[in-house]
């Protein structure tokens, strides 16, 4: 077990180490559509790259509406292991949509072992969830 300070240290860690092994500018929340975000989820348990619609329900559904008109191509030119879920919940209980992509083998930050396996994984993933946004970034904002 660690405490919670050796697992901020551990998190932070990896983070740093995920950005000086994949230098880049990833696009995550600098969409320019708001509550429209990319993010990376990795801890105790899994790990996963997603596009969240946070905002409210009327702006969440016209995007969910969208994404999903482009599912057949998400699907079939980027991403075929991608799990949509109109109605997923946060830890906080706060309703969002989300498009999906989790890392199928059990792994947790704490163990490095998993870093470099999850880090080429956020590098695949959202590297085609972002060149599937920048394709299609006209027909959603539209």
């Amino acid at each position: 077990m660690f405490s919670k300070e050796e697992s901020k240290q551990i998190k932070q860690l990896f983070w740093t180490s995920f950005g000086k092994s994949f230098p880049r500018k990833w696009l995550l929340y600098n969409t320019k559509i708001k509550g429209f975000c990319f993010k990376f989820h990795f801890d105790n348990k899994t790990a996963l790259v997603s596009l969240d619609l946070e905002d409210h329900l009327e702006n969440r559904i016209k995007y969910w509406e969208k994404l999903q008109s482009l599912q057949t191509i998400l699907k079939g030119n980027y991403l075929p292991e991608a799990i949509f879920e109109e109605e997923f919940y946060l830890e906080n209980g706060k309703e969002i949509s989300r498009i999906y992509i989790p890392l199928k083998q059990k792994v947790t930050i704490h163990n490095k072992n998993h870093w470099q396996t999850v880090m080429e994984f956020f590098n695949e993933k959202m590297s085609l969830f972002e060149a599937f946004f920048m394709e299609y970034q006209d027909v959603l904002r539209q």
